[in-house]
């Protein structure tokens, strides 16, 4: 059974600019395939000196990733959520990468937050309830 979908306009990358999004999104497919606890591991390790990310690094980082992988505009959200972290890290920075239920309907998700607020998620913030986040280092 297929469910419609309609995704947003993906906006193109210049060459040089898709090189470290696919790079990745290439990761995160793979990182994607382990289990919670050792994929928040190695999220917890990845994270290790950066700074907090801004909702506008967290965004553009997210914008980059769905740019360049039509999986990850489309319903791969952990994919897209650990894609969206390791870019903001390998810029120097790191949102709030969260998994848990989306409350209506009701169902598992992955995204990432600044602030407490879900980036790039269509709905507001408190319809997420997270299970497993891996926050910026103080």
């Amino acid at each position: 059974m297929s469910i419609p979908a309609a995704l947003a306009r993906r906006d193109r990358l210049p060459p040089h600019r898709r090189v470290l999004p696919l790079l990745a999104v290439a990761v995160a497919r793979i990182l994607s395939g382990l289990t919670p606890a050792r994929l928040r591991a190695v999220l917890e390790f990845a994270r290790r000196g950066a700074a907090p990310a801004t909702a506008e690094q967290a965004g553009a980082a997210r914008a980059a990733v769905v740019a360049v992988s039509l999986r990850c505009a489309g319903q791969a959200c952990l994919q897209r959520s650990v894609a969206t972290a390791l870019l903001c890290r390998a810029r120097g920075t790191w949102p709030t990468w969260c998994t848990g239920v989306r409350t209506n309907p009701f169902s598992a998700h992955a995204w990432v937050e600044v602030g407490g607020v879900p980036i790039g998620e269509p709905h507001p913030p408190g319809h997420y309830r997270p299970l497993l986040t891996v926050a910026a280092g103080r």
